[in-house]
């Protein structure tokens, strides 16, 4: 779309985690869109080169580094971005994620699984990695969003995006500390959505389905890239029959931003391949 004709043209998105695959797809979509764009995240190497590439792209974008737990670096964050850019129209909490370690090995428990050193069952699951899981997602979700939307009150056309899962909508085995705290996500999006409808913000997340990343992949692939048995019962239970691309997400984003969709906060939407609307027979 023609920067010129485009709705969302000389707006600001604020993006967390913002060098991610899956929202470097997002923000790139944003840049096409004339969106001033500022990258957030832990390491400011990563997104100050990702926003160097969207400055090739025509569009004003900067890369500051902050932690989505820490909440007075958002707030230097917001500093700079209103110097810079201006006041966040758009927030996209793409911050969050999983680790391989806070994992359970089988799917389901066996009564022999107790006292075998070489699995983890959910006995053996750390407290503080599971908090600290939940943290990332949701707390990294809350934080930004205390910051980011305060200057929005009184304006108009301003949303937020979270980013749940399918893993809210229909529990996954094995993650249990990203599934509980995506399920946050989705039940924290409901609740805001209402809590700002009278100040002319909307709030709405899209729950992706399976997309290769960095914290999944080895989950999902062998070395050589064939399927583990994990990614085949996904794709077996992907009525589309393959993972999504990043690009995927784009449209979905850009329709919930639009002030056309003016009457439209309070959702969660899967893009999935169907995955959710799949009973397995």
């Amino acid at each position: 779309m023609d920067q010129k004709q485009s709705s969302l043209s000389g707006k600001v998105a604020v993006i967390t985690g913002g060098y991610g695959v899956l929202c470097q797809a997002m923000a790139r979509a944003l840049a096409e869109q004339g969106v001033k764009i500022a990258i957030l995240g832990r390491n400011l190497e990563k997104a100050q080169a990702f926003a160097s590439e969207l400055r090739t792209m025509g569009t004003l974008a900067i890369g500051i580094k902050a932690d989505v737990l820490n909440k007075e670096e958002l707030e230097l964050a917001n500093v700079e971005i209103n110097t810079k850019l201006g006041i966040c129209d758009f927030l996209i909490n793409g911050a969050g994620g999983n680790h391989p370690d806070r994992i359970t090995t089988k799917s389901m428990m066996e009564e022999e699984d107790l006292g075998n050193n070489s699995l983890k069952t959910f006995f053996d699951l750390d407290v503080a990695g599971f908090k600290y899981i939940f943290d990332l997602n949701m707390l990294g979700t809350l934080l930004p969003t205390q910051v980011f939307a305060k200057e929005m009150i009184g304006r108009t056309d301003c949303s937020i995006v979270n980013i749940s899962s399918v893993a809210a909508i229909k529990p996954l085995t094995k993650v249990a500390s990203y599934g509980s705290a995506k399920a946050a996500i989705s039940n924290f999006t409901e609740w805001l959505a209402v809590h700002f409808s009278q100040m002319g913000i909307r709030v709405n997340a899209i729950a992706p389905g399976f997309f290769l990343a960095d914290q999944n992949s080895a989950l999902l692939t062998n070395p050589d890239g064939s399927l583990t048995s994990r990614g085949e019962q996904i794709i077996q239970n992907t009525p589309m029959g393959r993972f999504g691309k990043p690009e995927d997400l784009n449209s979905t984003l850009l329709w919930l931003l639009d002030p056309k969709s003016a009457f439209v906060t309070g959702i969660i939407v899967p893009v999935d391949g169907g995955f959710t609307a799949y009973s397995g027979v």
